[in-house]
């Protein structure tokens, strides 16, 4: 484990019935509980370290059942059928014995194919040609992420004057980071609601289930080391008391390295 705030968050120790013990991270605290990013990083770890883990991630979803609360919790990740190059895992988060976050994720040993990016990087002014975003925010977990905003970014008036939910910003860890993984699973998440964008309007929002399907293997994660990326989001639908988003996001090379989804409960 390195000294930067993001491994100390998704640090796990492997307990003696093969669960892992974990704990929140004031580092990267919500408006309420924990940022949902950081507590699906953390189950993707639990897959990541598990001894019989086939392959690598090439989706994960995660479910929020209830809050995390502020404090120790324990992982169960299982492996519920190994085939010969595939893996289909079954993941819970407890506390006090009860499960506040579940999921599924698929390991694969990937095979080199015709491969092919469908979705382009939009065109967009370079990181270091984008200033950063608008000042100091609340939330503690914002303070862990350098983003950029080009389009779209969280309202600073909220009069009800939004008019588009799609928002592009570059973004990496603070203090930069090489990506991975888990860190990719984080990084799906750093989009604020899609109801603050559109609306510019206050509401009370909470994720009900996130996906991210992940596009690159390992090399092309190394490969873009600690640069940004181009993560882009709108929604699809705002109904009835839910709204969806879809989002993507590229390295600077413009590889599409993963591709996300969310489902997200608000109030009127």
């Amino acid at each position: 484990m390195t000294s930067h705030a993001f491994d100390q968050a998704i640090a796990l120790k492997l307990q003696s019935d093969g669960s892992f013990a974990g704990h929140t991270s004031a580092a990267y605290a919500n408006m309420v509980g924990p940022f949902g990013g950081i507590s699906a990083a953390q189950m993707m770890n639990a897959v990541l370290l598990h001894p019989d883990r086939l392959g690598e991630p090439v989706s994960l979803t995660i479910n929020f059942a209830a809050a995390l609360a502020h404090g120790p919790f324990t992982v169960q990740a299982r492996a519920a059928r190994t085939n010969r190059s595939t893996q289909h895992w079954i993941i819970e988060v407890l506390q006090s014995g009860e499960a506040v976050l579940t999921g599924t994720a698929f390991t694969a040993l990937r095979r080199e194919t015709w491969s092919l990016d469908e979705e382009a990087m939009p065109q967009c002014p370079p990181p270091q040609e984008t200033p950063h975003g608008q000042g100091p925010m609340p939330m503690e977990w914002v303070k862990r992420y350098d983003m950029r905003p080009i389009a779209g970014a969280m309202p600073t008036v909220w009069d009800g004057s939004g008019d588009a939910s799609l928002t592009q910003l570059w973004v990496r860890d603070n203090p930069p980071r090489p990506l991975d993984f888990a860190s990719l699973t984080a990084l799906s998440d750093v989009f604020f609601p899609r109801v603050f964008v559109r609306r510019a309007t206050l509401v009370p929002v909470g994720t009900v289930t996130m996906t991210v399907y992940f596009h690159a293997d390992s090399a092309q994660l190394q490969a873009s080391g600690s640069s940004y990326l181009l993560a882009q989001a709108r929604a699809q639908a705002f109904r009835n008391g839910y709204f969806d988003h879809t989002a993507q996001l590229w390295n600077e090379a413009g590889v599409l390295l993963a591709t996300t989804q969310q489902l997200v409960y608000y109030k009127n």
